[in-house]
Parts: C-alpha cells; sequence; structure tokens
C-alpha cells in the first residue's frame, strides 16, 4: 500500500485557536456574530423566564405600567397636583414611564451580568458581552408592547381633541431607544465588574434607580422646575430622552438638539469606560466573584 506523502494531506481544520489577551478597549466584533445564535438563545431565555410560572404571564407587561400610570395620576396628579403642562395624566404618566422602564430595567438587569452567569462562564467560553447585550435586546421586546399600549391611549386622546399635538421630533425614536439601552448598557456593565469585588453595589443599586427616577422628569415636567435645579436634573442624561419624547409624541416637553447631544456623548464615554473595565475584569473574575 502506496503512503501519500505528508506534503500532500489536506490541511487539518482547527476547532479552536489560541491567540494573545486582546487589549482592554477590543471588541470581538467577530466573535460576536459568531454566537449570534447563542445570544438569541439567551434573549429566549431572559423573556420567557421573566413570568415563567406566572397566572397572567406577559399581561404583566401591560398590566404594570398601567397600574403604576393609575398611582402616578392618583397621588401625584390628582392629591400633590403636580402640573402635567395641560397634558391629560395618563398620557404624561405613561410616556415618562415607558421610557423610564426600558432604561432601568437594561441598567439593573445588566449590572447582574457576573454575578447570576458565574456558573455559565466558569464552564465553557463565549464572548461574555453577549449576555448583557442579550438583555437589552430582550429588553427591547418589552418596550414595544409598553410602547404599543401608549400608542392606544394616545389615538384616543388625539381622537378626542385633547391638547396632544405629535411633530417631527416623533421619527427621533430609534435614536432615542439607542440613547436608553446605550446608557443603561454601559452604566450596567461597569456597576457588574464592580460588584465582583464589592457586593454593597448590588443593594446601593436599587436606592440608588429608585432615587435617579426622582431626579428624572418622569412625574413632573421641567418646565415646573426652578431656575437653580434645571442644571442639576438636565445634568441627567435621561432627562432629554424624555422630554424628547414627551414633545415628539405629545407636543409638550424641553426639547433640545444640545442636551440631546449632550446625552449621546454621555452614553459613548461610559460605553468607552465600560469596555475597558469589562474586559479587564473579565480575565481574572472567577477568582472573586
Amino acid at each position: 500500500m502506496e503512503k501519500k506523502p505528508i506534503d500532500s494531506q489536506e490541511p487539518q481544520k482547527w476547532t479552536m485557536e489560541l491567540k494573545p489577551d486582546r487589549g482592554v478597549f477590543d471588541i470581538p466584533f467577530k466573535e460576536i456574530w459568531s454566537y449570534r445564535d447563542l445570544m438569541f438563545l439567551l434573549v429566549r431565555r431572559d423573556f420567557v423566564s421573566m413570568y415563567k410560572q406566572t397566572i397572567l404571564g406577559p399581561l404583566w407587561f401591560v398590566i404594570q405600567p398601567i397600574l403604576t400610570t393609575l398611582v402616578f395620576t392618583l397621588i401625584f396628579g390628582k392629591i400633590a397636583n403636580i402640573s402635567t403642562d395641560g397634558l391629560p395624566h395618563i398620557l404624561f404618566y405613561l410616556a415618562g414611564i415607558t421610557c423610564w422602564t426600558y432604561f432601568s430595567d437594561s441598567l439593573t438587569k445588566t449590572s447582574e451580568t457576573f454575578t447570576q452567569n458565574a456558573n455559565i462562564f466558569g464552564k465553557v467560553y463565549f464572548p461574555r458581552v453577549i449576555v448583557p447585550l442579550s438583555i437589552i435586546i430582550s429588553n427591547l421586546i418589552k418596550l414595544s408592547i409598553q410602547f404599543l399600549l401608549f400608542l392606544l391611549f394616545f389615538g384616543y386622546y388625539w381622537q378626542t381633541g385633547d391638547a396632544v399635538q405629535p411633530n417631527s421630533v416623533a421619527f427621533l425614536l430609534p435614536i432615542l431607544i439607542i440613547l436608553m439601552g446605550g446608557i443603561g448598557l454601559s452604566m450596567g456593565m461597569i456597576i457588574s465588574s464592580l460588584t465582583t469585588k464589592y457586593r454593597d453595589l448590588k443593594f446601593l443599586l436599587t436606592f440608588a434607580v429608585q432615587l435617579l427616577m426622582y431626579a428624572t422628569p418622569v412625574i413632573y415636567p421641567v418646565s415646573t422646575l426652578p431656575e437653580k435645579y434645571l442644571p442639576f436634573i438636565m445634568a441627567n442624561p435621561i432627562t432629554p430622552i424624555v422630554e424628547t419624547f414627551r414633545y415628539g409624541f405629545l407636543g409638550q416637553g424641553y426639547f433640545s438638539l444640545s442636551y440631546l447631544l449632550y446625552s449621546f456623548i454621555f452614553m459613548f464615554v461610559a460605553l468607552f469606560i465600560a469596555i475597558i473595565v469589562f474586559n479587564q475584569v473579565e480575565k481574572n473574575f472567577m477568582d472573586t466573584v
């Protein structure tokens, strides 16, 4: 039997290629694309497990914002008599809740990336950044449902002739979603990286998110704030997003391209820091988590 020369053999196909450690700011776009099936599997897991073994299931996506809106209407609109710039109370609060819920959910859930997935990270390799990305995408499903709910109320009040005046700024909605998701993702990744060593941040985050909501015009319009407090509220990068959303769909709100640009710069800088911190921590977090 004649043997083939070694040079004539076909080159072997390797299943894994070992490379030097990537830099702290390298983003593995090629690996993320290669593991896209896993990312969408995680998206499905996050969406299904959210209300698994509940009686109403996905209906909670609608019930929660409605109940929250009714509570805000009663307490802040009727009892406290806080102005809504002439807008119907339900539309005003529902607009703020829709934006705030997507941002806060993205922040709180991505902040648990390392602690909640330590068992998976310790057993199999895949780009760790896939986990927070999957959370942002799965939250888009919830945002879509709540936005459709907002549109139902918007359509009703628009037909009844209430003070609702949509304008072309509403077409900025995709940009607003990117800003909310990007800021929530970046801040969540930073906090997730820090909680591998400092578990106290997990408990402080819940309080901080609640406090941040009152520093965001969810229950009050910017126009009612005294001038001395306005710079502090506008320093919150979520404030221009919520106000732009209200202005575009309802015709009332504080819209400024410069402040919207500020939110974009904040997101870009926060993402820059988040990627550096996240890449550094993922190398040795199993020793501390």
